[in-house]
This record gives structure tokens, C-alpha cells and sequence, in this order.
């Protein structure tokens, strides 16, 4: 791949004709984009999407250190005398477009196979001209992790799925003949889930919002889907990851801890990696392979095995925070917080004696996954059900399916597989449908037909006898950097003011000292603040009071409290609540009674940032 790179301060194109059969479809003639890193790009035999990559990655790096955040990508065939097919290189171009933008980067580019007319204005330092060359070869690292695909992931793309709508009346219809009038975000659904087009052709809202609040951001010493969280991110996390630990416990799950890595050869472990659809990371140590675990599957069930349960204990409940699990996602659906390499799993498993057992507890954790997103902020109207299942169970259990959608009393989507590729069957989730329309799944929970005797997991029935359970999934809110960017997309689509939920929010008061007088007043209102654990800062700054209110505007600040004169003398604070925009005088007491109501037992912590916003350092420069 050849490259000619110009930072510029404009460049403008315009369409005349196709040049070729292979062509980008392309609405617009006309574009002009300011302020870019502007590559022309030759794609050459024997390139690959890893060429594409590294390019990418190298081009990030050069506008990291100029503090670019855009960059235009136009194919040009007139850097090489060697190039590729145009079907091959227009498919390669496309995943160097999309790589672009699961980056995280502001991403435009020039409609394939066009003959075009090009003006170009270059800034004008020494390093805006450049010209670079990449091979295969070039695009490998020494390294660079090895990683494994599975015999599920490999079946997954085989088996057959039929998909229909499963309405409270029992009633089941093809998505095709299904009306879904006052279901869109269903219809949504239902088109992302069918024809599976995963890939953003622009970052979602969230991945500027996660920046923008100080939440997280993309780390580019780490593997790709691997974040940093700063402060408030970590805030957030830790309250999510306490509230799920909280209600799992409080459910009956016994809490473990388990290891990051497994024996690659051990026989059952390496069954059940061939029976996951999912992607994951080989590591070696010694002389031995092993992979980092991709659930709290393998280290729970390892230990269950080895424990005697009785059937009167059953169903039992075991329970972990997996920080982290790890997956190898393809690179061009790695996405912000939405897909990534290294998460948070809550991860509980529940083993029970036969499948009316198993059955029963699905059903009473589908409304334990219901209730757990809606206390962390999620309504039911911002996410919609898939139940995903063989014809064979539809064909004995079709009641037991009827039966969950008659109690949601909302149409869902179903997935019927002609065979069970996986060891599972059924499966729900909840998935939300985010800014561009795309799906995501949050909670879910399966039955296990595979692994309690490929795991010599058993319990003793009432004969004294040995017995191998079913195995119930279940993580009751998904991953946590997914609940994050399910409660930012959200945010970014409703009517009001985009907001956290108040127990989230980092800072849930500040002050605003009208001058710095009033500040050591604002630092005695804010220990008794601190003393009722709600969390409060002090914007000390040297700006005027009409900048500080628009700070926490744009941080959403849920509550903004102006401390003077006339508020010590009347001894009230002049309060400006972000989600309804009503300003009003209250007393201290009742401002915080207020916030208590709201937040209720939801777990609560402080904020480890400075408590005077001059004293903190700004992280995501």
C-alpha cells in the first residue's frame, strides 16, 4: 500500500464519472473538508485488511501528536504500478474506512472508483508531506497476541435461523408479514438482527460523549478495545459494578473469584472453548498454552465441580465480577463502549435438577434482569426482547416461551436455529437500539444442556445417587461498559436535556461561589453535603458566574447551587436543576432529602477527584 499524506488546511473533490464497473454509489458530487489529515491512498497486490490497519494506526499516532481528531481517506491509483484487483481493493478500502472509524476518529472519505476533480491547500510545517509505504510483511508485529476462533463461532455461521414476532396473545408471525405499527424501534431490531450489517459507518454518540464527560477513552499503548477510564469513568463503573454484585447476593448467589487464564490442553475447558461463539487470546507460559477467559464460565464450573451439593440446596446460585474478560472481536466491529476486547462481565450460574427446574428459574431471572435495569435507569420502552431458540425446544416448551411474553405483555423478536450450534437452548436478551439504530444486548440468561457433565459437575438426588445439573447463564445487566454506553445513547435521543441517573452522575451538587469569598462558605456546605455520602464539588475557578453555570452544563451537573450574599443571609440556595430546568430558592436540608428520594438505596460513593475543580488536572486533553 503507498501512501501520500498532506495535512491540510482544506481539500475539496468533486464526482464527474465512474472510472470502473466498481463503483461506490454516491448521492453527493461535491465535498470539502477543512482541517484534515488527507491520505491518498494506492491499495497494491497482495494487500490485506492488517495493511489497512497499520496504516490506520500509524496515521493516528502522527495526529495524536499534531492534536488532529479528522482525517479524509481517497483512494488514488496513481502511487503504484502494481495494484489490486478493483474488487478486492474496494473491499479493503471499505474496512480501512470503517477501522477509521471504530478508532474513534472523525472520518470522511472519497466514494470509490470515481474519476474525480481534486484541490488541495496544505498546511504549511514541516511534517504536512509524506509519503508511506506498507507491505504484509510491514503490517505484522513480533508481538503481535495469537488468538483462537472456536467450533460454535465457525457453526454459528452455518446454522440456519427463522425469524418471527411472538406477540402477548401467543400469536407467532414472520418478521415479513409482522405490522409494526407502534413497534419501530422492534422493526429496528428485527432489520439490525437479520441482516447483521454490525460495522458503524460513523462513531455512535456515545464515543463523544464518553470523552466529552470524562468517562473513557481509547488507549493507544493497549491492544484495540481495550480503554482507559479516567476518574469519573471509574466512578461509575464501581457504583454499577457494587449495585449488580449487591442484587446477584442479594438473590442468593454465593460470590467467587476465579482465574484470568486456562490450560489451552485441558480436555474439558478446551470442549467447551469449541462450543462458545466467540473469538479469544492465546497466551503462553512455560511450555504451555492457555487462554484468557472469555466468561467466569471456566473458573466456576472447574470449582463447582469439585463441590458436593445436595438437591434440596438446589437451584444454587454462584456469582462473579469478571474484571476483566477478554474476547478477540474483529477489529471493524470494535466499537467505543459497545464492543470491545476487555470488559466487566457480572456472571452468575445456577445449577438445577431437571429443565422444569431450569425453566422456572429462567422465567424468575428474565424479571431479575428486567428490575435490575430499571433500577440502574434503563426503562423497558428503551429496549426491546429477542428469545433465541432450536425448533425442537419451540416444538415441546412453546408454552413456557407464550407464557414469558404474555407476562411482558410487549411483542418480541424470536430467533428458531434448525439445530442447536452452541450449548445452549433457549436464550433471551434485552437490547437496546442506540443513536444509529444499531442493537445491542445487555442482560441475559441461558440454559445449558452441555456442561454439567462435560465438567463433572453433580449433585446427589433424593436416592443418594449422583446426578449431572443443568446450568443456567445469566448475567443480569451485561457488561458494564455496555450499561454505560446503553445510558449515554439513551441520553443522546431523549427530548430533555441528556442526563446520567442521579446515583451515577460524578457530581451530583455543585457550588458556584460568586466570588472567592464565598468560598470557604461553599467548603462548609459542602462537608455537610459530603456527611449525607452525596457527592459535591466546588467550582473555585477565576471564571465569571456565566461560564462556571455553563461548565456544569456541559458536564451535566444534575444540581448547580450559586453561593452569595443573599443566599448565606436567607440561608437558601439558588438551585438549577439540569433535568427539568427549574431554578428555585431551597434550604440545604431539603435539597439533599430531595436527592435521597431519588437515589434511595442505590449504592453511593465519593468522588476520588479534588473537591475544588482549580485543583484537577484536565485529563482528556
Amino acid at each position: 500500500m503507498k501512501i501520500l499524506q498532506l495535512d491540510v488546511d482544506k481539500v475539496e473533490f468533486r464526482l464527474i464519472k465512474p472510472e470502473s464497473n466498481v463503483y461506490e454509489e454516491s448521492e453527493e458530487k461535491d465535498f470539502v473538508v477543512e482541517d484534515s489529515l488527507f491520505l491518498l491512498v494506492s491499495i497494491e497486490k497482495n494487500d490485506t485488511n492488517a495493511v489497512a490497519e497499520k496504516a490506520v494506526s500509524d496515521a493516528i499516532s502522527f495526529m495524536s501528536n499534531l492534536k488532529r481528531a479528522r482525517i479524509t481517506i481517497y483512494p488514488f491509483a496513481h502511487l503504484s504500478n502494481s495494484l489490486e484487483s478493483p474488487q478486492k481493493a474496494l473491499q479493503i478500502f471499505k474496512h480501512m474506512r470503517d477501522f477509521a472509524v471504530q478508532s474513534g476518529l472523525e472520518v470522511y472519505s472519497a466514494p470509490f472508483g470515481w474519476n474525480k476533480q481534486l484541490s488541495i491547500d496544505i498546511k504549511g510545517h514541516p511534517l504536512a508531506e509524506q509519503s508511506r509505504s506498507y507491505s504484509p510483511e510491514s503490517s505484522q508485529s513480533a508481538t503481535a497476541p495469537t488468538e483462537g476462533e472456536s467450533q460454535a463461532l465457525k457453526e454459528e455461521e452455518k446454522v440456519k435461523s427463522f425469524w418471527y414476532i411472538l406477540d402477548e396473545k401467543g400469536v407467532l408471525t414472520e418478521t415479513s408479514n409482522f405490522d409494526f405499527s407502534g413497534h419501530e424501534n422492534l422493526k429496528k431490531f428485527a432489520d439490525y438482527e437479520i441482516k447483521k450489517q454490525r460495522v458503524y459507518a460513523k462513531p455512535p454518540v456515545h464515543i463523544q460523549l464518553m470523552k466529552k464527560l470524562g468517562i473513557s477513552d481509547y488507549e493507544s499503548g493497549s491492544d484495540s478495545g481495550n480503554l482507559r477510564f479516567y476518574p469519573n469513568g471509574r466512578l461509575i463503573k464501581g457504583l454499577l459494578e457494587a449495585f449488580v454484585t449487591k442484587t446477584a447476593v442479594e438473590y442468593g448467589a454465593v460470590e467467587l473469584e476465579t482465574p484470568l487464564m486456562y490450560d489451552y490442553g485441558h480436555k474439558a475447558l478446551n470442549e467447551y472453548l469449541n462450543r462458545f461463539p466467540s473469538r479469544h487470546y492465546i497466551v503462553k507460559s512455560d511450555d504451555k498454552d492457555f487462554f484468557l477467559r472469555f466468561s467466569a464460565d471456566f473458573g466456576q464450573f472447574l470449582l463447582i465441580g469439585d463441590t458436593v451439593i445436595s438437591y434440596k440446596q438446589m437451584p444454587f446460585k454462584f456469582y462473579e465480577l469478571t474484571r476483566y474478560s477478554f474476547r478477540r472481536e474483529k477489529s471493524g466491529e470494535l466499537v467505543g463502549m459497545k464492543r470491545l476486547r476487555a470488559f466487566t462481565m457480572p456472571d452468575m450460574h445456577t445449577i438445577c435438577t431437571d429443565l422444569d427446574q431450569a425453566e422456572e428459574e429462567f422465567r424468575r431471572q428474565f424479571w431479575l434482569s428486567k428490575d435490575v435495569l430499571s433500577k440502574i435507569g434503563i426503562d423497558e420502552s428503551k429496549y426491546e426482547t429477542a428469545i433465541r431458540f432450536t425448533q425442537d425446544f419451540w416444538k415441546d416448551h412453546q408454552d413456557f416461551i407464550k407464557g414469558i411474553v404474555k407476562e411482558l405483555k410487549r411483542p418480541v423478536l424470536i430467533e428458531m436455529w434448525n439445530y442447536r450450534y452452541a450449548y445452549f437452548d433457549p436464550k433471551f436478551e434485552f437490547n437496546i437500539i442506540d443513536s444509529l439504530d444499531k442493537a445491542t444486548a445487555l442482560s441475559t440468561v441461558q440454559i445449558d444442556h452441555e456442561n454439567g457433565k462435560r465438567y463433572d459437575m453433580t449433585y446427589i438426588d433424593s436416592q443418594g445417587k449422583k446426578q449431572y445439573p443443568l446450568v443456567l447463564h445469566c448475567s443480569p445487566s451485561g457488561a458494564i461498559e455496555r450499561v454505560i454506553y446503553a445510558l449515554l445513547e439513551i441520553s443522546a435521543l431523549q427530548d430533555s436535556k441528556p442526563h446520567l441517573p442521579l446515583w451515577l452522575s460524578p457530581t451530583q451538587i455543585r457550588l458556584l461561589p460568586l466570588s472567592d469569598k464565598f468560598i470557604s462558605k461553599c467548603e462548609e456546605i459542602a462537608a455537610k453535603i459530603q456527611a449525607r455520602n452525596i457527592r459535591v464539588d466546588i467550582d473555585d475557578t477565576e471564571s465569571t458566574l456565566s461560564k462556571k453555570i455553563m461548565n456544569a452544563e456541559e458536564e451535566w451537573i444534575p444540581y448547580i447551587c450559586v453561593v452569595g450574599q443573599k443566599e448565606i443571609e436567607e440561608n437558601k440556595l439558588s438551585v438549577r436543576e439540569r433535568e427539568t430546568g427549574a431554578n428555585n430558592n431551597m434550604d440545604l436540608e431539603s435539597l439533599m432529602d430531595k436527592i435521597d428520594a431519588v437515589v434511595k438505596d442505590m449504592p453511593k460513593a465519593r468522588s476520588s477527584l479534588p473537591m475544588l475543580v482549580s485543583k484537577r488536572p484536565i485529563f482528556n486533553k
